[in-house]
């Protein structure tokens, strides 16, 4: 019998900071009380990794040969845009998001429309029982032979499960609850979940078995456990949503097989989650009435222009300093709008409050924005509309020049689809494309993009 070593140490729970003794605050992320003692033991023995390790040769790139059974769709579009065509056999990917965001319910959905496909899933469940994920699955209306519920937490035995059942996809729900004998820290810690992760990775390689790990997150937003468990997984997906709404957005933030660019849209119902396919419809009040700081812009998510309301509310400070509250955007983005609208349009906003908000709760990251911000802003100001038939799409500079964005074509056509009858749009981007049904009006100067977005009958500034 092997002899087993024995080694304690000190690991920040939040980013897996190591140390040999007790500190108050993680010199690496800075948390507070995160660091914690834990007794690492393992058997000087290799061969529980070896059980599942085959012995290959390295082979020449051009011999590896492959098929289109490589890549398996999940029947769900949107889940299949996010991991580039759908999962990739072999692959470890890692779905992460808040907790009763509706993780497990998309995965019980992804495993039922995979069984569908003759394909066979092991479900471990470390959180339910077997009964209660059956209740989800009676409400999704899942019914399938192959589709095996196997409530369990330790590494060990869900192996063995493994090795008889040979499943095609095998989900772990959740990573932070499953520990292997081989440490004897508690579960959820760094060790536990760094070693977990480390043997799932080696059984996904050499037995080429898909498999699909949730992973909580912590009040931050950011995944829980070491950051070392996204550099070993292949794809890493965000799973986000606005807790008073029913919105439910996908990301990739890592993607070996794929661009981390796109996201899924999806609509929580009592049935599961259910595919949006035109977000722009659902984001976009069909009946609005065109008030003063309230513009539509054209955003791109991943390779999928979104239109969406942008509202400015602008008013006089009873404060000494004004502020300046943003929602959905960054708010350095929207001082420097401010900056640029004071110093190349003279506007005076130093004695104003500056509220801007993105409507349906998405958050925007792009800079294509900058122009529908700064209209909204100075159209609240001087208490006069924008045409609501106009989208606007530019980043401004520093100097106050409209400059190019990616993929201009693609949002017109968008606006043009949606009824929008003038599309605002940068001079540089240079478009050689005649559009029929929407009017594209090119500027060059920030000043030229607030006199076009006016409202004919309102006059101008």
């Amino acid at each position: 019998m092997a002899k087993a070593k024995v080694k304690s140490k000190y690991v920040c729970q939040e980013c897996g900071y190591e140390t040999s003794g007790y500190l108050g605050k993680c010199p690496a992320c800075g948390a507070w009380g995160s660091i914690i003692e834990e007794v690492e033991t393992k058997s000087t023995s290799n061969s529980s990794v070896a059980d599942f390790l085959n012995t290959e040769k390295p082979k020449l790139i051009n011999e590896i040969t492959l098929d289109d059974s490589v890549r398996v769709s999940t029947n769900i579009s949107e889940f299949d845009r996010v991991l580039g065509g759908g999962l990739v056999q072999g692959s470890l990917v890692l779905l992460a998001g808040d907790p009763g965001i509706g993780k497990s319910t998309l995965i019980l959905q992804t495993s039922g429309e995979l069984c569908k496909q003759n394909k066979k899933v092991l479900y471990t469940s470390a959180e339910e029982s077997a009964s209660q994920v059956k209740l989800r699955a009676e409400r999704l209306g899942i019914h399938t032979d192959n589709l095996y519920i196997y409530p369990q937490t330790n590494l060990e035995l869900i192996r063995t499960q493994i090795k008889d059942l040979k499943p095609d996809v095998l989900v772990i729900d959740s990573i932070q609850s499953i520990y292997t004998d081989n440490i004897s820290s508690s579960a959820g810690s760094v060790s536990q979940v760094r070693e977990c992760c480390n043997v799932l990775m080696q059984i996904a390689k050499s037995e080429n078995i898909t498999i699909i790990v949730i992973g909580h997150v912590t009040k931050e937003g950011n995944i829980a456990g070491p950051k070392v468990l996204e550099h070993m997984v292949d794809a890493v997906i965000q799973f986000e949503g606005d807790k008073y709404k029913s919105y439910r957005m996908l990301r990739a933030v890592k993607n070996r097989f794929g661009t981390t660019s796109e996201v899924g849209m999806f609509d929580m119902h009592s049935s599961g989650l259910v595919e949006i396919t035109n977000p722009s419809e659902i984001f976009l009040n069909e009946n609005h009435i065109a008030t003063p700081g309230s513009v539509i812009i054209v955003t791109n998510e991943g390779t999928r222009p979104l239109l969406l309301e942008i509202q400015a509310l602008v008013g006089v400070t009873p404060y000494p300093s004004p502020r300046r509250v943003t929602n959905g955007v960054d708010t350095s983005r929207v001082l420097q709008i401010l900056a640029v609208l004071e110093k190349r349009v003279g506007l005076n906003l130093s004695k104003q409050d500056v509220y801007v908000n993105v409507i349906g709760g998405i958050d925007i990251s792009e800079p294509a924005a900058d122009l529908g911000i700064a209209i909204a802003i100075t159209t609240c100001l001087n208490d006069i509309t924008a045409d609501m038939k106009t989208v606007l799409i530019g980043e401004i500079g520093l100097s106050g020049e409209i400059r190019p964005v990616n993929d201009l074509e693609k949002r017109i056509y968008e606006a043009q689809k949606l009824g929008f009858k003038r599309a605002i749009v940068p001079a540089s981007n240079n478009i050689k494309e005649k559009f029929k049904g929407i009017e594209v009006v090119e500027v060059k100067r920030i000043l030229d993009a607030i006199t076009a977005s006016i409202k004919k009958e309102k006059g101008h500034l």
